[in-house]
């Protein structure tokens, strides 16, 4: 069994950088129903700049940048991989949850690691899940414990902004992140508990690689975790976007927010209880951008609110991270309704059939 000791690449490359990492559904280019054809398609991509990966299920593909500098540097090389598996003929529909296709659907990919995660959580992967994830590049692990523990508060915002997927299974579930509670099936997929250090992450991974009977913390879906093999935080909390404008403007407030919680001259006060956590990831999850949010006293606060305070807090560092233009997108994107809100006005027109031909367009249209 491996364990966080084999690699430690904190302080391997420049600090504060960052990469992403988006889960999209595979569809019908004109009718934007569910196709399992991850493997054809990555047989037909010609050269990328970044990476094309067959995800859990057959119907995704994950985009994968490379290191990047800045918000609008990392969705411009998503934007690329949008094309280059559209070029294949293939379509991209980017949401927490394929709205209309139904639980059993979906295939899973023939690799050994998801073949074990299919015999470990049987039925809980019927569904698949788009998510974002989003990594910072730490230069210790002091300061990736530091910036893991600040992130834990921002991450009900985080999700609630991100909130894309209020269908699943051809009906509006009430939710405007069904993703979030369709993983609230899986194990290690919650809000993980403060640390007080590295070697308190690491014997934790240790005790629960052990009790899960998984090989590594990779096998860990924490909403945020530090990644040591690859030297950065990593969160895990956002919905795939169809956007590339919302795309770049979330991981420009993620990017931002790590950078100042990783700060050591900056307080971010005492660790918030996970159990006011997961209430307020529940509450992003059910109502979105009209959500209220708790505080780390339980206090319920209005997303405007709680986003204006996030951003005058990551402000401060948008113009050395070069996205100050993609901050400024935020307070549109929340008059909106986010993704969640578009999909429902999408529906509101015409039904599940315009649905899923404007999130294929906007999906394709980066």
């Amino acid at each position: 069994m491996t364990t966080t000791d084999d690699v430690i690449a904190f302080g391997s490359g420049e600090p504060f950088t960052v990469g992403v990492e988006e889960e999209l559904f595979l569809v019908d280019p004109v009718t934007g129903r569910q196709a399992n054809t991850s493997g054809a398609v990555q047989g037909r991509l010609g050269p990328v700049d970044g990476t094309v990966e067959r995800e859990l299920h057959a119907c995704q593909i994950e985009l994968i940048t490379d290191v990047c500098r800045s918000a609008g540097e990392a969705a411009g090389t998503l934007g690329g991989l949008r094309r280059a598996v559209i070029a294949t003929g293939a379509g991209l529909l980017g949401s927490g949850t394929h709205p209309s296709a139904l639980e059993g659907d979906a295939e899973i990919t023939d690799k050994e690691r998801y073949e074990r995660i299919r015999e470990l959580l049987g039925d809980a992967v019927a569904t698949p899940v788009g998510g974002l994830h989003i990594h910072v590049g730490m230069p210790d692990a002091d300061t990736a414990i530091r910036t893991f523990n600040g992130l834990r508060l921002h991450l009900p915002l985080l999700q609630a902004l991100a909130a894309n997927s209020p269908f699943r299974h051809g009906r509006d579930t009430g939710l405007a992140s069904a993703r979030e509670v369709t993983i609230r099936a899986w194990p290690r997929s919650g809000v993980p508990r403060a640390m007080r250090d590295f070697d308190d992450f690491r014997d934790a991974a240790e005790l629960l690689t052990r009790a899960a009977d998984v090989p590594d913390y990779t096998w860990f879906w924490w909403k945020l975790r530090p990644h040591p093999r690859l030297g950065t935080v990593e969160v895990r909390a956002l919905d795939a976007q169809g956007s590339l404008e919302d795309t770049a403007a979330l991981v420009a407030l993620t990017h931002c927010l790590a950078r100042a919680v990783g700060d050591s001259g900056i307080e971010v006060g005492p660790a918030i209880p996970s159990e006011v956590l997961e209430e307020g990831m529940f509450r992003a999850a059910r109502f979105g951008t009209s959500a209220k949010l708790p505080d780390s006293h339980g206090r319920l606060r209005p997303m405007r609110e709680v986003l204006d305070q996030a951003l005058a807090l990551a402000g401060g560092y948008a113009a050395e991270l070069g996205c100050v233009d993609e901050l400024e997108l935020l307070p549109g994107l929340l008059e909106r309704g986010g993704g969640a809100g578009r999909q429902r006005a999408a529906y509101e027109i015409a039904g599940m059939d315009a649905l899923l031909r404007d999130q294929t367009a906007l999906t394709g249209a980066g």
